[in-house]
C-alpha cells in the first residue's frame, strides 16, 4: 500500500462501489492515484481488505436471487441498453476520468476507449437476446420418443480483474456480457486507473441496476485486493486481463473449488511487412502497432519483419513517423502520445531500453525521456523507440516490454518469416501486410495466435472470437463466446 494521504491533500477520493453505495475501507487505509502526465497524486482511493472484498462478493450473491437472477432477459438487456445511454450522456465526465488516469490523449480516448466502453453493454445485451441453444429429438424403445433442450444459466459471481491500459473498455468488455447472462460481478481495477469503474457505480444507480450487481474493490494485486478476491470461495469463475505471471497467480487460486477462468495475458506480437505490400500503409499501421496508447497495448506490435527489398526504406519511413509524435496535456489537440501509465512502468521500459544497447541494439530512434516544459517535466515521458540489428534470441525480442517500442529484422521469404513469428512463447495476434491475397489467406492459416490482420491493425467486431495461445492466454471472448464463459448449459431431456 502507497504512503497514505488525507482526503484533503488531494483533489478527490474514490471509494469502493458495494451492494449501490460508496463506502470507505474498515482497516486498510488508502493509497495515492497519479495523474501520470505530472507525476503527482490526484486522488486518494480506500484500499480494500477482507471486509471489503466478504462484503462485495456477498452482496453479489444475494443479488443474483430474484431481483436480478430472476429478472426477465428482455427487462434485464432493456437495463443494460439505458446504461450504454448514460454512458454517452456523462460521456465527458468519462473522458476525462480515463484520461486522468491514464495520461492518454483526449482525441484516442474519446473515438476508442469510452465508445467501446459503452458499446460492450448494448453488443451483449443484443448477443444473448439472439443465441440460440440447442434442441434434439431421439428415438426410445417404446416408440414414444424424447426431446432434449438446453438451456443457459448464469455462472453466479464473477470476478472481474482489470488491466490499467484500457480500464473502462477492458472492463465492460468482461463486465457487459456477465450482466447480460445474468451474473453479478466484483470489478478489482488496477489501482493505477480505478476512477471510471468508481464512476460507472454512479451510472449503475442512475439507470436502476439492482444493488450487488455491480460492486468494486480497490487496492493492489498480491497480498492485498486481487488476490483476496482470486482465493474468494463465494466467486464462481474469474476473467483477467494482464501479464502472463499474473495471470499464472490467479489460476493457481482458481484451482480451489475448480473454477472457471478466462485470461487475456501477454504478448510479443509480430508484424510482417512484405514487399509487394502497400508502403504508406504499411508504415501507417505498423507506427500505430507499435506506438499507439504509448506502446502500451496487448496487441501492440514489438516485433516487425520487414522483407528485404523494402527494408531500408522503411526503417527511415517508420522513424519518421516516430518522431512526429507530439507529447502533451490530453486535452491539447496537438496531443498524440501520452505518457506511460507510473513510475514503476516508466522505470521498467528504460530498463529494457538501457539493456537494448549493453545486448548491441542499434539505436534507430529514442531510447530515452524526451525533454518536457516544467509543468510536464515529472510525468511519466518516454521516446518512441526503434532498434535493429538484435539476435532473435535477445531478450529484448523475447519477452514483453510494453512501451512504445519495436525491433526491425529483415526477412527474405515467406517461410523464412513465417519461422520467425512463430518462435515466441506468446500467440496473442499479429498484422500482416501484402497485397497478395494468396499469400495473406496461407500466413494467417500457419501463424500461431489468436488475431491475424491483414493490411490493418485492432479492426475489431465485436462478435468474433478474442484471446489468444501459448503464454497468451486461455479461452475466448467476443460474441457468443462470451456467453459460453458467462453461462452454464445444461440439457433438459423430456420423455414424450
Amino acid at each position: 500500500m502507497r504512503q497514505t494521504r488525507t482526503p484533503e491533500n488531494v483533489e478527490k477520493e474514490m471509494k469502493h462501489f458495494i451492494d449501490g453505495q460508496f463506502v470507505s475501507s474498515s482497516d486498510q487505509g488508502t493509497f495515492e492515484v497519479f495523474d501520470p502526465t505530472i507525476g503527482q497524486p490526484y486522488a486518494m482511493a480506500y484500499a480494500a481488505g477482507t471486509n471489503e472484498v466478504d462484503n462485495a462478493v456477498n452482496a453479489a450473491r444475494r443479488a443474483l436471487g430474484a431481483e436480478w437472477g430472476g429478472m426477465s432477459l428482455d427487462e434485464r438487456c432493456t437495463l443494460l441498453s439505458s446504461l450504454a445511454d448514460r454512458i454517452h450522456e456523462r460521456f465527458e465526465e468519462f473522458l476525462v476520468a480515463e484520461c486522468r488516469d491514464t495520461g492518454k490523449p483526449y482525441g484516442l480516448a474519446r473515438h476508442v476507449d469510452i465508445p467501446r466502453g459503452a458499446a460492450n453493454f448494448r453488443m451483449f445485451a443484443d448477443v444473448i437476446r439472439n443465441i440460440p441453444t440447442e434442441c434434439f429429438r431421439m428415438d426410445t424403445p417404446d416408440g414414444c420418443g424424447a426431446l432434449n433442450y438446453g438451456i443457459r444459466v448464469p455462472k453466479g459471481v464473477i470476478g472481474v480483474i482489470c488491466p490499467w491500459n484500457l480500464p473502462l473498455l477492458l472492463m465492460t468488455w468482461k463486465v457487459g456480457p456477465a450482466l447480460a447472462c445474468g451474473n453479478t460481478v466484483v470489478v478489482k481495477p488496477s489501482e493505477e486507473t480505478p476512477a471510471t469503474a468508481t464512476l460507472l457505480g454512479e451510472v449503475m444507480n442512475e439507470v436502476g441496476i439492482p444493488p450487488g450487481v455491480y460492486n468494486v474493490i480497490n487496492g493492489t494485486g498480491p497480498g492485498a485486493a486481487g488476490e483476496l478476491l482470486a482465493k474468494h470461495s463465494g466467486v464462481d469463475a474469474l476473467t483477467f486481463t494482464g501479464e502472463t505471471a499474473t495471470g499464472e497467480a490467479i489460476m493457481r487460486n482458481a484451482a480451489a473449488g475448480v473454477r472457471d477462468v478466462s485470461f487475456e495475458l501477454g504478448g510479443k506480437n509480430a508484424g510482417i511487412v512484405f514487399a509487394d505490400s502497400n508502403f504508406e500503409q504499411a508504415v501507417d499501421g505498423i507506427t500505430r502497432a507499435a506506438f499507439a496508447n504509448c506502446g502500451q497495448v496487448c496487441l501492440g506490435t514489438e516485433r516487425v519483419y520487414v522483407q528485404r527489398p523494402i527494408f531500408d526504406a522503411f526503417i527511415d519511413a517508420l522513424k519518421a513517423r516516430a518522431e512526429n509524435f507530439t507529447p502533451g496535456l490530453p486535452i491539447s489537440d496537438s496531443t498524440d502520445i501520452g505518457p506511460m501509465v507510473s513510475r514503476q512502468q516508466l522505470r521498467k521500459v528504460l530498463t529494457h531500453y538501457g539493456r537494448a544497447t549493453e545486448y548491441g541494439a542499434e539505436v534507430v530512434t529514442g531510447g530515452g525521456v524526451p525533454e518536457m516544459p516544467s509543468e510536464l517535466a515529472g510525468g511519466f515521458w518516454i521516446e518512441p523507440t526503434i532498434w535493429i540489428g538484435l539476435s532473435e534470441q535477445s531478450p529484448i525480442v523475447k519477452e514483453e516490454i510494453f512501451g512504445p517500442c519495436c525491433h526491425v529484422r529483415p526477412f527474405d521469404d515467406e517461410e523464412e518469416v513465417i519461422a520467425l513469428a512463430n518462435d515466441t512463447d506468446y500467440g496473442l495476434c499479429t498484422t500482416v501486410w501484402t497485397q497478395n491475397a494468396s499469400r495473406a489467406h496461407r500466413v494467417a492459416e500457419r501463424i500461431d495466435v489468436g488475431i491475424t490482420w491483414i493490411n490493418c491493425w485492432f479492426l475489431r467486431d465485436l462478435r468474433t472470437s478474442f484471446g489468444g495461445s501459448k503464454h497468451s492466454g486461455i479461452g475466448r471472448e467476443g460474441g457468443t463466446h462470451s456467453i459460453e464463459f458467462y453461462t452454464e448449459l445444461r440439457n433438459v431431456c423430456m420423455k414424450l
